[in-house]
């Protein structure tokens, strides 16, 4: 029987297996890499997800989404919002199947994002964040085609949960996982798949403090919303959502230990050890995670930590910026 909480199904190991089947050979099945500037008490290893194709995690998620597609569904395409990340990944996806998507970004997304979304023959349409899930949806009503949420789908949570099937294959000794947090779909995945391998594992989300929704919700007991011009603060724009999904709050509550919150100065520096110390470029996002570490580890018990990095589509100025200082 599938775990359940509440009314809504909790991702199995099962599932993430069955996706990881799916997904090979299509997405890379990225590293662990020691840091050797870690602590030795707890000792840090990186999971270089900005070594994917898109530069990010997402692809996990959308190639799962995508290979589940019926017929009839490859026909009249696929729709879905993002700041960039998940807009790359379902275009990349779409594209391996040969299926149209339709990605609505916001207007002020880093053009880098948007220009490798288009490159990759995604058709983008960029309105106002606050009303990008609004059209989205008008999209999928008008053209009939198939929403692929970027993180409260059962499918993309089961995706993005191979990156901690492969951290407890790699590890099994590990005792703390680090996770970026934005809508929760990689850390819901990653919790399903490292807690039913790895029972003692600790699993922990990480979110900037401009945009600590989770982190207040998860104190309080109950999923709590931030709004856009509060998120929008923080330099990590993978991590502006306002609120994590209704799916990802349930497998968050049952699933993850701690929620952590970094500084943005914490986010440049993180990068700037990625890049010049164990040679990964991360966005703010995908270096969130290293942050915590460097930042907290006199919070984190004894053991192996893994420090997710999730992605590294940073805007050359501003890595130019990172590494000037």
């Amino acid at each position: 029987m599938p775990a359940m909480m509440g009314y809504m199904r909790i991702t199995t190991l099962a599932d993430v297996e069955a996706a990881a089947a799916r997904v090979a050979g299509r997405v890379v099945r990225t590293p662990l890499l020691a840091a050797p500037w870690g602590d030795p008490r707890v000792p840090l290893f990186l999971k270089p997800e900005s070594l994917q194709p898109t530069g990010a995690f997402k692809l996990r998620g959308a190639t799962n989404a995508v290979c589940l597609l019926d017929g009839s569904a490859r026909g009249t395409g696929v729709v879905t919002h993002s700041s960039g990340n998940h807009a790359q990944a379902l275009a990349w996806a779409a594209r391996d199947a040969g299926v149209h998507a339709v990605i609505v970004m916001p207007d002020d997304a880093p053009a880098v994002k948007v220009e490798a979304t288009r490159a990759l023959g995604a058709e983008v349409l960029l309105v106002p964040v606050a009303e990008r899930e609004e059209a989205a949806e008008e999209v999928r009503r008008e053209r009939g085609a198939t929403m692929v949420p970027p993180y409260d789908d059962a499918a993309v949570i089961a995706g993005q949960g191979t990156v901690g099937l492969e951290v407890a294959m790699d590890l099994p000794e590990v005792s703390t996982v680090l996770v970026p947090v934005s809508g929760g779909g990689l850390i819901s995945g990653v919790a399903a798949a490292v807690k039913a391998l790895c029972p003692r594992v600790r699993v922990v989300g990480v979110e900037p403090e401009l945009a600590g929704d989770l982190a207040e919700g998860f104190a309080a007991g109950r999923r709590t919303s931030w709004t856009v011009e509060q998120t929008g603060r923080t330099i990590a724009d993978g991590l502006r959502v306002p609120c994590v999904g209704e799916l990802t709050w349930e497998h968050i509550t049952a699933l993850v230990d701690d929620v952590l919150t970094v500084t943005e100065d914490s986010l440049l520096e993180a990068m700037r050890t990625l890049a010049t110390r164990s040679r990964l470029v991360a966005e703010p996002s995908g270096a969130t995670a290293t942050a915590a570490y460097l930042t907290h580890r006199d919070r984190l018990p004894d053991g192996p930590v893994v420090a997710v990095v999730s992605g590294g589509n940073v805007a050359p100025d501003l890595l130019a910026r990172v590494l000037s200082h």
